[in-house]
C-alpha cells in the first residue's frame, strides 16, 4: 500500500503507483485524444491538458489525481497547476513512454506469436486489410515488375502494418519485386526509438536505419515547424531510397487519411483536391510514391493491432510533449481531430458518408465547376463559354 508519505510536488514512480489501489486514485492522461486513441495506460482517462485546468471535466477532491502524458513533461505542469489549486496531484514518472518500454519487455517475443500475428493477416484481417492492400496495388498499378521498394516505417501502427502487409506480397510472388525497410531516425528521443527497434524485432522487419538532425533543424522555427518537418523528412527519405538503389518509396496513407484531406482542403484552404495513390517526385527524377493502403480502414488496422495486443507511439517526433504545434492550438493535427469528429457525427445520419466523400474526386462534372487548374494553369468556365454554350443539366 501507498504510505502516503510523498511530497504531493514529487513525481511518482510506476512501481509507487501499482503499490497504490485503484480506488485511491483517478489516472489521468493529458495527452490529446488522437495519440490517447492510439494506445493508453490501462484504466487512464483522457483529459487534455487545457481541458484539465480549465475545469471542463471535474475531478474529485477526495482522491489523488495521477496525470502523465508521453514522457512526463507536460504532465508535470499539469500536475503542478493543480497541486496549486487544492487537489492532490501527481505527475507519472516517465510518463506513457516508460509504461510502454516496461510492458514490450515483458511481451511474448516467441516465434509462435510472430506467426499467430502473420496467421492473423491471412486468416482473421484477411478481407478487412490483404484483399484492400492487394486491391489498391492492383487498381492503381502501384508494384510492378523488377521494383524496388522502400517501404518507408516511421514507427506507427500503420506503417508496422504496410510492412508486414507487404511481406505477404512477396510470398504470392507473381513477379519479382524487392523490398527495403527503411526507418529514418530525425532526431528521436530514446523511448521512440526503443519502441520502433523493438516492435520491428517482435514482428520479423528487417529494417534499415538511417539517421539525420531534422529536428534539431526546425526546433527553433516559429511559423509551421511540422510541414517543414514533413517535407524535410520526405526529402531525405527519397534521397536514402535512390541511394539504396530504389524507384519507390511506399508510405503508409490509409482510406481515412484519404477522406479527411478532402474535407480539410474545402473546410481550410478553400480548394478540392485529394491525397493521391501515387506520385511522380518532381525533384527526385525516376523517383515515385504510392500509398498501398490506400482503401484500408484505420479502425480495421487499430483491430489487427489490438487483437495481437501491440503497442506503438502515435507521434514519433521527440518535442510532442514540449510543442504546442502538434497539440491543440488550431494546428495541422486538431483540424484533423475536428474533421474525424465531424465525419463521425455524419455518419450517424447517413452511413454511406465516408465513401460519398470518398468517391466525390473521382466524379468531378467539370462542366458543373467554376475554375480548375491543371499543371499549374487555372481554367475558367468563361473561358469559351459562349463559343460552346452551357445548357442547364437535365433535372433543373
Amino acid at each position: 500500500m501507498f504510505d502516503g508519505s510523498m511530497s504531493r510536488e514529487q513525481d511518482l514512480s510506476l512501481d509507487q503507483m501499482k503499490q497504490m489501489s485503484p480506488e485511491e486514485y483517478v489516472l489521468v492522461d493529458v495527452r490529446d485524444q488522437t495519440s490517447y486513441n492510439h494506445g493508453f495506460i490501462p484504466g487512464a482517462i483522457n483529459i487534455e491538458k487545457e481541458a484539465l485546468l480549465n475545469g471542463d471535466r471535474p475531478l474529485p477532491r477526495d482522491k489523488k489525481i495521477i496525470l502523465y502524458c508521453l514522457k512526463g513533461i507536460i504532465s508535470e505542469d499539469a500536475a503542478r497547476d493543480l497541486t496549486e489549486k487544492g487537489y492532490e496531484a501527481y505527475n507519472l514518472r516517465g510518463g506513457y513512454g516508460e509504461w510502454l518500454l516496461r510492458t514490450m519487455e515483458r511481451e511474448d517475443k516467441s516465434d509462435d506469436r510472430l506467426e499467430n500475428i502473420e496467421k492473423s493477416i491471412r486468416k482473421k484481417f484477411h478481407k478487412e486489410l490483404f484483399s484492400r492492400f492487394a486491391k489498391a496495388i492492383n487498381e492503381y498499378e502501384l508494384v510492378k515488375e523488377n521494383d524496388r521498394i522502400a517501404v518507408c516505417i516511421s514507427g506507427g501502427k500503420d506503417s508496422m502494418l504496410m510492412a508486414k502487409l507487404f511481406q505477404e506480397l512477396r510470398r504470392h510472388n507473381k513477379f519479382p519485386f524487392e523490398l527495403v525497410f527503411l526507418v529514418m531516425d530525425p532526431g528521436y528521443n530514446e523511448t521512440n526509438r526503443q519502441v520502433i527497434e523493438s516492435n520491428a524485432r517482435l514482428l520479423n522487419i528487417p529494417i534499415t536505419v538511417f539517421e539525420t538532425q531534422i529536428f534539431d533543424a526546425v526546433y527553433d522555427v516559429e511559423k509551421s515547424p511540422c510541414y517543414l518537418c514533413a517535407r524535410m523528412r520526405r526529402g531525405y527519405l527519397y534521397n536514402k531510397a535512390r541511394e539504396l538503389g530504389c524507384n519507390k518509396i511506399a508510405l503508409g496513407h490509409h482510406y481515412d487519411d484519404v477522406i479527411e484531406t478532402i474535407l480539410m482542403g474545402m473546410m481550410y484552404g478553400a480548394q478540392i483536391q485529394t491525397m493521391m495513390p501515387k506520385l511522380h517526385s518532381t525533384n527526385f527524377e525516376g523517383m515515385e510514391l504510392i500509398r498501398p493502403m490506400y482503401l484500408i480502414r484505420e479502425d480495421d488496422i487499430k483491430d489487427w493491432r489490438d487483437y495481437n495486443g501491440l503497442h506503438f507511439i502515435q507521434c514519433a517526433c521527440r518535442f510532442t510533449d514540449t510543442c504546442t504545434t502538434c497539440r491543440t492550438d488550431g494546428s495541422t493535427g486538431s483540424k484533423r481531430v475536428e474533421i474525424k469528429n465531424l465525419i463521425r457525427q455524419l455518419k450517424e445520419t447517413n452511413p454511406y458518408i465516408e465513401s460519398n466523400i470518398f468517391k466525390s474526386v473521382e466524379n468531378v462534372n467539370l462542366n458543373t465547376i467554376i475554375a480548375y487548374k491543371e499543371n499549374g494553369t487555372t481554367h475558367h468556365f468563361l473561358d469559351g463559354y459562349d463559343l460552346v454554350g452551357r445548357a442547364e443539366p437535365a433535372d433543373e
